[in-house]
């Protein structure tokens, strides 16, 4: 029991101090910069993926492209189909 009042407190003075601190706004910013750094470096595939996505004919497929050019007018049929049953 008195372990985790001590625990309790500590936190207490922990986030009190952290609050003072950042209640200067140069803090604030160095904060901010340094928590951007550790997300960039914890999480650097999802900053990297966004850009480097493997889109070779994003949504333009070659009129000599059949198989793709079936696929897209199946899509199109379908969901038009789907909606004209919808209405019906």
């Amino acid at each position: 029991m008195k372990r985790s009042i001590g625990m309790a407190s500590l936190v207490a003075a922990g986030i009190g101090a952290s609050a003072m601190w950042l209640s200067n706004k140069p803090n604030r910013i160095k904060a901010e910069s340094l928590l951007r750094e550790w997300k960039r470096k914890v999480f650097p595939t999802v900053f990297e993926k966004s850009e480097q996505l493997p889109i070779h004919k994003g949504g333009h497929p070659h009129p000599h492209d059949l198989e793709d050019n079936k696929m897209v007018d199946e899509g199109a049929m379908y969901s038009v189909k789907f909606y004209n049953e919808k209405i019906q």
